[in-house]
């Protein structure tokens, strides 16, 4: 009998909370405002970037940041372009590079970014940053953070809401927020689900390239990402993520779009 209300409160959560992603137009669960997502992962960024060592690298700093802003003008201008320019609304971008070996990147919603300085080996050069923050960037502009909080928040805690959560339970709220954006696990780019991945892939290859970065080394990037892990993943069957070649596979398909926006800077 449990199990049957939670499946029926989760249908009935589902049927109403629904969004729209941005450009593809894909249908998502949402039971979180992207207003509350923002607010309560600037409080959970700052926190992270506080208890954190940031990277005194001048350079590679510089890098990111520079990166990270062509990135936030090529999204802007997309944007402003489609009629979505409200989507971007609340957002306050900032981009810090973190001085830890975790093989690790991630956007939180608002605009929030950081990179670990474990990642730039696999990324090489400034246009494999762009892969990596491009890709990032775009699961924060696709809101996957807030489609994953809910769907934690209608299958852990009855449909609450993220405040409620919060108000109850602090601790519970900000690691689930932490853990909904892989902060502090390793190979953090394989956190979303297979379908989210993906389409953070297109988006990350649009935005990269309108930011005037080649989309074609994300292929070169994706292998050297494939290596970093040794073999050791899954069969696509058993995993929520694309396997290596169905990634890289699919980043070809979409990288005739994606030349469309590209001229080199």
């Amino acid at each position: 009998m449990y199990k049957r209300f939670v499946a029926f409160t989760v249908a009935v959560v589902m049927m109403v909370g629904c969004t729209t992603v941005p450009i593809t137009g894909r249908r998502q669960l949402s039971l979180v405002s992207e207003a509350e997502m923002q607010q309560q992962s600037y409080a959970a960024y700052n926190q992270v970037i506080s208890e954190s060592k940031i990277s005194r690298d001048a350079q590679a700093t510089a890098m990111v940041k520079r990166v990270g802003q062509r990135i936030q003008g090529a999204v802007e201008q997309y944007m402003a372009q489609n009629g979505l320019q409200n989507e971007l609304n609340g957002f306050q971008w900032e981009f810090n590079l973190i001085d830890d070996p975790q093989v690790n990147a991630w956007a939180m919603a608002g605009g929030k970014t950081a990179v670990y300085t474990g990642i730039l080996p696999i990324a090489k050069n400034e246009t494999g940053l762009a892969v990596v923050m491009g890709h990032e960037i775009a699961h924060a502009i696709a809101k996957h953070g807030s489609e994953r909080m809910s769907q934690q928040l209608a299958q852990q805690f009855g449909g609450q809401t993220l405040a409620a959560l919060a108000g109850t339970q602090p601790g519970m709220a900000q690691n689930l927020l932490l853990s909904v954006y892989g902060v502090g696990s390793q190979l953090g780019l394989l956190k979303y689900g297979r379908t989210q991945e993906s389409e953070a892939d297109r988006l990350g290859l649009i935005f990269m390239a309108m930011a005037g970065y080649n989309p074609e080394e994300s292929v070169s990037f994706w292998q050297r990402m494939e290596a970093e892990s040794g073999g050791q993943a899954p069969p696509e069957f058993l995993s929520t993520h694309p396997s290596a070649g169905t990634r890289q596979s699919a980043l070809r398909e979409h990288m005739p779009e994606a030349l469309k926006y590209y001229k080199a800077r």
